[in-house]
């Protein structure tokens, strides 16, 4: 077994608990309240999702032949963050490029497309290696500069030489800021849009997939999983940490997929994400980076799947919280977390906690266990809106979601006033400068009332960073 690897799925399930009441039903009823004011409710995730897909389609309409079309992942795609608060993961996916698993007939593919076959024997679960299996057209200068011979007649592609020709190509890119390269993705922000960006090769996984559809599960429905079956998947250039052949390994990625079971979450599953993330964030970054967003993800799918829906309401939101935060702290002492759609890959794997930064941590997490609705006290945002007075957060949350709906409508209007590949823009019409009127009416009414309120900020782009962070 390869290092990095779990048993099985069936050796690993989150412990089913039936109950008629829970406790702190009542605190957690009013924690959904707040999760709603803040900006987390399924009306204003609802909006998001809709805005991002419109602003995928309406960039992918400028593109042109041989540019890499691009997918909107994680939070933002999802609708769980808004404008400003967390990065933007985007997914640009290499034209004519695909890779196949074996036994997939590769006639059926046109000829005008690259294709590579994954191997995945003496890969960890979850990573493959891609062979060259059809060159069609190899023009493309992050192929060509990143093909290698293994010393037995194959070719593969190295995800390392990957990386480093895009690192390279987008190096010269201005006005926006370049960052190392984080793993598989090439970070840049420009003012205060932050971004993480990701090159992939798309690839058929129908097999992985079935198998994941397979299992016995209260959730996702059968439609869904009958959607989620025929997406496409992604390998992304990063192999598995430790492994000899890391530099020709790339990793297996169902993004598309995973967008689309968050996206069928119930509203009390969604909030019991957001406040794990505010827990990692406010409690647990200072102690350590490891425990990302991605495995909090996975903790609430297992969660859905393995529970009747029913059980998930806004009065057993505590419950589930500390369902998921014992799993985490069983995952962080066993070092031990399986991927929802590869069960075989652990997530915890190579994360580099020591035992006593396993201790520390464990010992964190069962302390906020314990602390039972005080443990929101630790986090900032819930914090806030807890010691503020009701009226003054009503009128907030109302002009802050406003402000946010307004920015997303504005944002898809300036894409579709760009009028070639070379992103030349036409004017505004009046319903965006209608837009962008109302938004600085916002945003002046908002920095009038906050010295009453005891701040004393006094730029409004300030204050639009805040009010959209």
């Amino acid at each position: 077994m390869e290092d990095g690897d779990v048993r099985h799925y069936t050796e690993w399930t989150p412990r089913h608990i039936n109950r008629s009441r829970y406790k702190y039903e009542d605190e957690s009823k009013e924690t959904s309240t707040i999760m709603n004011l803040l900006g987390y409710g399924p009306v204003i995730r609802q909006k998001r999702i809709e805005a991002l897909n419109e602003w995928d389609r309406l960039w992918n309409a400028h593109c042109f032949d041989g540019v890499a079309s691009s997918i909107t992942a994680g939070s933002k795609a999802q609708g769980l963050t808004c404008v400003f608060e967390s990065d933007k993961d985007m997914i640009y996916v290499l034209p004519n490029t695909m890779c196949l698993e074996y036994g997939f007939d590769e006639s059926t593919i046109p000829d005008h497309i690259n294709v590579f076959k994954m191997n995945t024997q003496s890969c960890s679960a979850g990573y493959c290696r891609l062979l060259l299996e059809r060159s069609a057209s190899l023009d493309h200068p992050v192929i060509f500069n990143s093909l290698i011979d293994n010393g037995h007649g194959m070719i593969l592609m190295s995800s390392t030489y990957f990386v480093e020709h895009l690192k390279n190509f987008y190096s010269s890119f201005r006005p926006a800021v370049q960052y190392p390269h984080a793993g598989p993705s090439l970070p840049w922000s420009l003012g205060p849009y932050r971004n993480d960006r990701v090159v992939a090769i798309h690839c058929n996984c129908r097999v992985i997939l079935q198998k994941w559809a397979s299992r016995t599960r209260h959730w996702p429905p059968p439609g869904i999983i009958e959607k989620v079956i025929a997406m496409r998947a992604f390998v992304t250039p990063i192999g598995f940490k430790g492994s000899e052949f890391n530099h020709v390994e790339w990793r297996i990625c169902f993004n598309p997929a995973e967008t689309e079971l968050v996206n069928n979450l119930n509203d009390t599953q969604v909030k019991i994400y957001f406040i794990l993330k505010m827990i990692v964030n406010d409690v647990l970054k200072p102690q350590t980076k490891e425990i990302t967003s991605y495995i909090l993800k996975n903790i609430v799918l297992w969660l859905a799947e393995n529970n009747p829906q029913t059980l998930f309401y806004p009065e057993s939101l505590f419950h589930w919280l500390h369902e998921g935060l014992d799993i985490l702290r069983i995952a962080i002492f066993e070092s031990q977390l399986p991927y929802h759609f590869i069960p075989e890959r652990n997530l915890m794997a190579k994360r580099g906690h020591d035992v006593e930064q396993q201790r520390v941590l464990v010992r964190s997490i069962t302390d906020m266990i314990n602390e039972g609705p005080r443990m929101l006290l630790r986090l900032k945002k819930v914090r806030h809106a807890i010691v503020c007075h009701p009226e003054p957060l009503l009128w907030y949350s109302k002009r802050r979601t406003e402000l946010e709906l307004l920015k997303l409508e504005y944002t898809n209007r300036r894409l579709k006033c760009f009028k070639d590949e070379n992103f030349m823009m036409y004017d505004f019409d009046i319903i965006g400068k209608a837009l962008a009127v109302r938004m600085s009416e916002i945003l002046l009414e908002v920095l009038r009332r906050m010295p009453f309120e005891g701040n004393s900020v006094n730029d409004l782009m300030v204050v639009r960073e805040m009010m959209l962070s």
